[in-house]
């Protein structure tokens, strides 16, 4: 850790695109423009911008600068082991994407209750730890997306964890249900050092609503992102501050508050806090716009710009769009999120030419990550909400807390 030179990361999920692509030369100058003003901190992971976030850092980075001029942090994420054996063999495809023989830091990848047992059943945490000790990892840690309770579970679990990468931002700061200030405090309570992402939420603290905007433009000091950034990496204990850029400019702007760091006054502070209130009052999607919602849907739908430019009753009413017309299919099935039940109109819609089911999983298993309206929530509240109404549209309720193989025979056997 002694080789990070400061406490701002270029996080690599959000790079600029031409198309389907990314932008090899606007990124290569992003890069070099980080590295000549003393930053050196570059984090990726495979399922980042469908693979090619990887393989940029190899064009842009670590093609074209010795190994020491730079630290990489890479993760393991669940969607691509199935096994114990699957793990060596992605660790492996992830070096040669990156053009690199070693990680400086490897993370368990967005673990939260949803996916813990997973790593745990393939050993993910001793691999890495043997990987460590082989010298392809300098550092283990993990990401983290859920409860403080959770976290505590597993650093209780794997003391030998180094690092705890967490959602953190002043709008999160006591939300109940991102819960970063008990997250951290956690953190603090088990000497574990801290990375911070989602300093600025996607951008949401960039691209505020007027009112807020005027508030720290009162201030006459910087640009709403060196606020949030400020904020996070004034706390201490943090290792390092992301920030997903996806223009020069946005990398320029960054350096320019971050190369000689000053934690908010109180003044700032204050700002802070009128800016917090004005978004509460809003109760606005807190949409991160991490994308992964995007990068899983087949036909490409750019839910986060839905969210934010014109929240979420345009996006339910395009959803109600959609289901008027693949509802009329046969041989199909539909997957909708829960938030379908809520408009009255949709039942029909589901219902005219199959069979409704309601694939019921215990709260403690389901994931947040890339669902803003389970993040804004709390679950046993929505839950509470929706019950009713997904009994009232459900042909047949199946039991989802087993293997996919499992809730599949279900719903055979309902259709048999």
């Amino acid at each position: 850790m002694e080789k990070i030179r400061k406490n701002f990361g270029f996080g690599c999920m959000r790079l600029p695109m031409i198309g389907e692509d990314v932008d090899m030369e606007q990124t290569k100058q992003m890069v070099d423009c980080f590295l000549e003003q003393g930053f050196n901190y570059f984090d990726t992971a495979h399922g980042y911008l469908q693979g090619k976030s990887e393989l940029a850092l190899k064009s842009c980075l670590t093609s074209r600068y010795p190994r020491e001029k730079y630290i990489l942090t890479n993760k393991l994420t669940a969607n691509f082991f199935q096994t114990e054996e699957d793990i060596r063999p992605f660790f492996e495809s992830q070096l040669e994407a990156c053009g690199v023989d070693y990680f400086d830091f490897y993370l368990m990848h967005a673990q939260g209750a949803g996916n813990y047992p997973h790593f745990q059943e393939c050993h993910a945490y001793e691999i890495a730890q043997e990987l460590k000790a082989e010298g392809k990892v300098r550092h283990v840690g993990i990401s983290f997306h859920d409860s403080a309770e959770m976290l505590e579970k597993i650093l209780t679990d794997h003391p030998e964890v180094e690092v705890v990468q967490i959602q953190f931002n002043y709008l999160d700061y006591e939300d109940p249900a991102v819960q970063s200030r008990r997250c951290y405090e956690v953190c603090r309570k088990y000497g574990k050092t801290v990375i911070v992402m989602e300093p600025v939420k996607g951008g949401n603290l960039v691209n505020l609503p007027e009112e807020a905007r005027a508030v720290l433009d009162a201030l006459h000091g910087g640009s709403p992102a060196s606020y949030a950034i400020r904020f996070a990496a004034g706390f201490p204990g943090m290792l390092m501050v992301l920030s997903g850029m996806s223009t020069l400019e946005q990398v320029e702007d960054n350096l320019a508050f971050m190369k000689d760091f000053q934690p908010l006054n109180e003044t700032e502070r204050a700002a802070v806090e009128k800016v917090q209130a004005i978004f509460h009052s809003k109760n606005l999607i807190p949409c991160t716009a991490c994308r992964y919602c995007t990068d899983g849907c087949p036909q490409h739908i750019a839910i986060p710009d839905i969210f934010a430019a014109d929240g979420e009753d345009a996006f339910r009413a395009l959803e109600t769009a959609a289901l008027a017309e693949l509802g009329k299919r046969s041989g199909a099935i539909l997957a909708t999120g829960g938030g379908s039940v809520c408009r009255a109109e949709n039942y029909p819609l589901l219902h005219q030419n199959g069979t409704i089911f309601w694939l019921r999983r215990d709260l403690a298993l389901l994931p947040k990550d890339g669902r803003p309206i389970s993040q804004r929530s709390d679950l046993a509240e929505l839950y509470a909400q929706r019950e009713p109404l997904y009994a009232r549209f459900a042909d047949a309720v199946i039991d989802n807390n087993g293997t996919p193989e499992q809730t599949v025979q279900q719903i055979l056997e309902v259709l048999a």
